[in-house]
């Protein structure tokens, strides 16, 4: 017994690199999620007259999915990215567009594609939240001794157009995710030196953008209801009442694994109200402790940028590390009421089809820049030297 534990501990170490801290936290919330979405499916089976372990089946597949894309991603020189960003936002423009004009139309909205003989939804956004970071820092990395110097078009515009174009493109049927992404291009833009005045640009360049969408998208005059009805507070929602519910059931210790009784009135409580799933059954604690994992992603994850050996590791890893958290944080909120309904997965544990593989995707690039942290041959083995310019990069303190 000792001998396999021992053999166990090796290959880990052998073919696990990176920060283990992440490593532990994303398998804790992937097991988590499997147990989750196994207690939270019932409702759906019941509703298609299928078996719950079909679902649980599915979702554990791709959960390990997800899991082997992040080993590989994780395999490969995050430096390798930057020649791919850029092709991703071109493939995720025409995917976007293709969504919008003919993908099916699931509550009032056109954000999927659906992959032949897979019979498998795939959202193109995930694809261009993952293309647009990388093309970011790659800008911002190349751009790190000019920031100031550079005039605004050379430094600025190229930038705002891009997340002009995608932020717009994802708004027109989904408000929420491409706020997010916006706030994610924003923080990037502060750690990468940019002047203030730079940042309140692209934020007017954001909200324009928005407000097309909401004028001529298919979202807008949904999300302008749900903002009303969340500052009437006269009123809930009704998945805001059934998730007040669950949390309420679920008091300081949970009701048990599988015991929840709220996933049978939740809407879509295997994905978008998960998390008052998990306090019901886990309780306080259990809610508090899913938090606590997210927030320790977070500062994994934003520890590259004082830390990472060059600058386009260091903006890489920080944006994508606040998305994620940031997306897991507007889950949680909307389940406990502090902000309005926006229809946002949990990030490894919500079910889900492609979300789960580029999630996976997008924390293996994480680790390969913390890997890069480990091993100088993925650094060059100099301290803070972009690998694009030869320039060295100090992130800015917040």
């Amino acid at each position: 017994m000792i001998e396999r534990a021992e053999h166990i501990r090796n290959w880990l170490r052998t073919n696990l690199h990176g920060d283990p801290v992440i490593w532990g936290v994303v398998a804790g919330l992937s097991a988590l999620s499997i147990l989750a979405v196994y207690s939270a499916s019932g409702t759906l089976a019941y509703r298609y007259s299928v078996a719950t372990e079909n679902y649980l089946v599915k979702h554990s597949f791709l959960v390990i999915a997800g899991m082997v894309c992040m080993y590989y991603a994780h395999k490969v020189d995050y430096r390798y990215y930057i020649s791919v960003s850029r092709l991703g936002l071109l493939v995720s423009i025409a995917l976007l567009v293709f969504a919008y004009l003919f993908g099916p139309s699931i509550n009032d909205s056109k954000r999927w594609i659906v992959i032949p003989i897979l019979n498998q939804q795939f959202q193109p956004s995930d694809l261009a939240k993952l293309a647009l970071i990388a093309n970011v820092a790659a800008m911002l990395a190349r751009r790190q001794t000019r920031i100031t110097t550079a005039n605004w078009t050379e430094t600025l515009l190229p930038i705002l157009l891009w997340c002009f174009f995608i932020c717009g493109l994802i708004a027109l049927s989904n408000i929420s995710t491409a706020a997010m992404l916006l706030g994610a291009c924003l923080l990037l833009m502060f750690f990468g030196r940019l002047p203030l005045r730079f940042l309140a640009i692209l934020l007017m360049v954001g909200m324009l953008a928005g407000g097309i969408a909401m004028a001529v998208g298919m979202r807008g005059k949904t999300a302008i209801a749900r903002i009303e009805r969340f500052l009437d507070r006269t009123t809930f929602d009704y998945q805001t009442e059934q998730s007040f519910i669950a949390i309420a059931n679920g008091g300081l210790i949970g009701k048990g694994m599988g015991k929840s009784h709220q996933k049978n009135f939740l809407p879509h409580p295997y994905s978008d109200f998960i998390y008052a799933v998990i306090i019901e059954e886990y309780g306080m604690i259990g809610g508090l402790t899913v938090l606590f994992l997210y927030l320790v992603l977070l500062y994994r994850g934003m520890l590259a940028v004082a830390s990472s050996n060059n600058a386009f590791g260091g903006l890489l890893s920080a944006g994508l590390s606040f998305l994620l958290a940031l997306q897991a944080m507007f889950n949680m909120a909307v389940a406990v009421g502090l902000v309005p309904v926006t229809g946002q997965p949990l990030p490894l544990v919500s079910m889900g089809g492609t979300s789960l593989i580029f999630t996976g995707i997008s924390f293996g690039i994480i680790l390969s820049v913390s890997r890069g942290e480990i091993d100088p041959r993925l650094s060059g083995g100099v301290k803070n030297v972009s690998p694009q310019t030869g320039n060295t990069f100090r992130a800015q303190s917040a």
